[in-house]
Order: C-alpha cells, then sequence, then structure tokens
C-alpha cells in the first residue's frame, strides 16, 4: 500500500518528517530499481564494497535464477552451484563468486555450460551493472573493491533491514518485521548448512 511504501522510504533516509525527499532520497531515485536496492548501492561506498554491491544488485534485478538443472544431471548441477558457495555469504555472496569467476574467463559460454550457468542470464546482468556503475559515477558514489564478507552484509543491511529474520528456539526463522515464520528456501546455498546462522537477511519471501 502507499502507506506502507512512504514509510518504507522515510525509514531509508530517502523521505524526511514532512514527506519530502531527502538529499539521501534524489541520489537513490537516480537508480531505476527497488528502493533498497539502491539504498544498498549508496551505502556501499561507506563501507568501501561498491563493486561487490553493483554486482548482487545487478545479479538480483535481472528476474529469474541464472543456475539451471536439468533433469537428467540435476546432482551434478547440485553439486556445481554449492562449489560456488561463499562461507558466511550466503546466496549474495555465491552471486559475486559466480560472476566475478565468469569475467575471469572472459565471459565464457562453455564456462558457463561446464557450470550449468545461463550465459543470457549473465549477460543480462552484465549490461545492468554497466547501467548501473555510470548511474554510480553521476551521482558521485566511486566504484571501490575493498569488501569483505563483515562490510558487504553491512552495506546490504542499510537497505534490506526490512528483511531481517531471526532465529527462534525451534530452528525456525521469524521475520522481524511482521513475525512471520519462514524457512530457507531449497534452492538456497544455506538449506543444506548444518550451523545455520541466527540472522538472515533475505531477499524475497516465497509462499508455497
Amino acid at each position: 500500500t502507499l502507506l506502507k511504501s512512504l514509510e518504507q522510504l522515510y525509514a531509508l533516509g530517502a523521505l524526511n518528517d514532512r514527506g519530502e525527499l531527502t538529499k539521501l532520497g534524489r541520489r537513490m531515485a537516480e537508480f531505476p530499481v527497488d528502493p533498497m536496492m539502491s539504498k544498498a548501492l549508496i551505502s556501499s561506498e561507506t563501507y568501501k564494497c561498491t563493486s561487490e554491491i553493483l554486482t548482487i544488485v545487478s545479479m538480483l534485478s535481472i528476474g529469474g535464477t541464472i543456475f539451471y538443472r536439468p533433469k537428467d544431471k540435476k546432482l551434478h548441477a547440485d553439486t556445481a552451484k554449492q562449489n560456488f558457495a561463499h562461507g558466511g555469504g550466503g546466496d549474495h555472496l555465491t552471486l559475486v563468486r559466480v560472476y566475478d569467476q565468469w569475467v575471469g574467463t572472459d565471459y565464457s559460454i562453455q564456462w558457463c555450460r561446464e557450470n550449468y550457468l545461463q550465459h543470457r542470464q549473465l549477460n543480462k546482468a552484465r549490461d545492468v551493472r554497466e547501467q548501473l556503475a555510470g548511474l554510480c559515477e553521476r551521482v558521485e558514489v566511486e566504484e571501490v573493491s575493498f569488501g569483505d564478507v563483515t562490510t558487504i552484509c553491512k552495506a546490504l543491511c542499510a537497505g534490506y533491514f526490512f528483511n531481517a529474520s531471526k532465529m527462534t528456539r525451534s530452528g525456525d526463522y521469524e521475520t522481524v518485521k511482521q513475525r512471520h515464520t519462514v524457512s530457507v528456501h531449497p534452492s538456497s546455498v544455506l538449506s543444506k548448512d548444518e550451523n545455520p546462522p541466527k540472522w538472515l537477511l533475505y531477499h524475497e519471501l516465497a509462499f508455497t
């Protein structure tokens, strides 16, 4: 609803208490992405991990998964995906690892096939990333890459604190904002984690 959207923009610092755009809000409005994404992008400059957040936002914004799972090679595909899993960084850092390694192969189609990745989707993410990097320059957000797991997570939290969830005594997670009981999606690299984190930041909720 409109009221919830205004509440979210106020919490993100994009609006003041009179409902007017702040300086931060004007910078956020330059990016054609979800406000939480734009806030994470701008915050990434503070945490010196702009490059990593640019990659994450680009990979998330293309819609659909970059991984594919052929019926006759499910085990191979699952193993390939798990090989990209980033300890402590969950799915977000896994996306960074995938993208960076793809760039390192000079955008190889064959490498994508071998790792069960959709080359077309990665190309879309590359195009989005180039556009967003240009907009960062426009609003004077310097692209730097000194981020570690902690700083990248801090930048993401700056935009996605609405999507925080905490583990309960039952072993399930409960969203902080709405107090919904949720579970890690089976497609997540964290779904097989033997030591699940006490806190999770999610990109979206899927109702099943």
